[in-house]
């Protein structure tokens, strides 16, 4: 049985890493975060309104997305809407132990350069949908104010361990996402919709390499604790931001499982690329074999290392539907 975390009693040490990555606050920054005059905005790759050639090349945009497999631009309007409930995602990174949202520098300055960051991807993939004639975008909206209202426990608590192991897995399963989508809108002869998957994919990527340099370092300083909160979220698994996705008229979570169906089914993202995500942090993290743990971690240790081959025999046993499910945000 793994070690039980009392979450409401953080351990001064916890707050102590904390405090020693902050020093290095101003590297993090420089390194995964880009200047915000100098990076990508949402309306480098959308029509400029005030052009001449707008309804044109609207009307491109419309004739593309035609082609488009229900099952992809579902599992596009599911990404798009996962983006956009971007303000739990803040709420819940601004709560953690040693970071104090009152604050101008240190944590804080990562949150809010991260989300603002973040904030694009909803931005570009919202307006692209609009135009694409495909949605209906009032179901749309309805199902991103539901996933904001609703929230999500992501089990993490105000652990910054557990939640930078969550970062990490989460980072590298949404830009894993949004390069599917890309590669397939390409294969369509979409290189618009490709290229804008494309920019999205790879912020997330560098995202997700700054979360695995924070796990890293708190390896260095803490490795037993650390070992112990990479455990205890592969035990309880990590959930999807859009695991309480919903529609227009239904209950709470109903709808992710049938989005779940339509990512496997379009090979975007697979209960393997979950398998394979474990495999390359196990790796990256050099868990198998790192020294100086105690007792409980070692043990730790060994779960986390026999876990991925459990859960491939899981995964051959398992089978998704072939028929689709009929989405309300398709336009019919």
């Amino acid at each position: 049985m793994p070690t039980k975390f009392n979450y409401m009693n953080l351990s001064n040490i916890r707050q102590e890493v904390m405090q020693t990555l902050e020093k290095s606050m101003d590297e993090f920054l420089e390194k995964f975060i880009k200047p915000i005059e100098e990076i990508w905005q949402p309306q480098d790759m959308l029509p400029n309104s005030n052009d001449p050639q707008f309804i044109m090349e609207v009307q491109e945009i419309q004739e593309l997305a035609k082609d488009l497999d229900d099952d992809l631009i579902t599992v596009l309007i599911g990404d798009t809407i996962t983006e956009e409930a971007l303000p739990t995602y803040e709420a819940w990174l601004m709560d953690i132990a040693g970071v104090n949202q009152h604050d101008k520098k240190g944590w804080s300055q990562w949150v809010r350069a991260w989300t603002a960051e973040e904030n694009r991807h909803g931005d570009l993939l919202n307006k692209y949908l609009y135009l694409s004639g495909r949605v209906d975008m009032r179901q749309v909206e309805i199902s991103t104010q539901y996933l904001i209202h609703d929230g999500i426990d992501i089990k993490t608590a105000k652990d910054p361990y557990r939640s930078f192991v969550y970062t990490s897995f989460q980072e590298l399963a949404t830009n894993l996402s949004h390069r599917r989508v890309a590669l397939q809108a390409k294969k369509s002869g979409n290189y618009h919709l490709s290229k804008m998957c494309g920019y999205i994919a790879s912020d997330e990527n560098r995202h997700a390499n700054a979360y695995k340099n924070f796990v890293a370092r708190i390896f260095e300083l803490d490795p037993s604790e650390m070992m112990l909160a990479f455990e205890d979220m592969m035990r309880k698994k990590i959930i999807m931001p859009a695991h309480h996705l919903r529609e227009s008229g239904g209950k709470i979570g109903e709808l992710f499982a049938h989005f779940s169906d339509a990512a496997q089914r379009t090979l975007v993202y697979t209960t393997q690329d979950y398998i394979d995500i474990m495999n390359s942090l196990i790796k990256e993290w050099n868990i198998g074999d790192m020294n100086g743990l105690t007792g409980s971690a070692e043990k730790a240790r060994d779960y986390i290392m026999g876990l991925p081959e459990r859960l491939q025999r899981i995964s051959e046993r398992m089978t998704t539907p072939t028929i689709p499910y009929q989405f309300k945000w398709i336009a019919v």
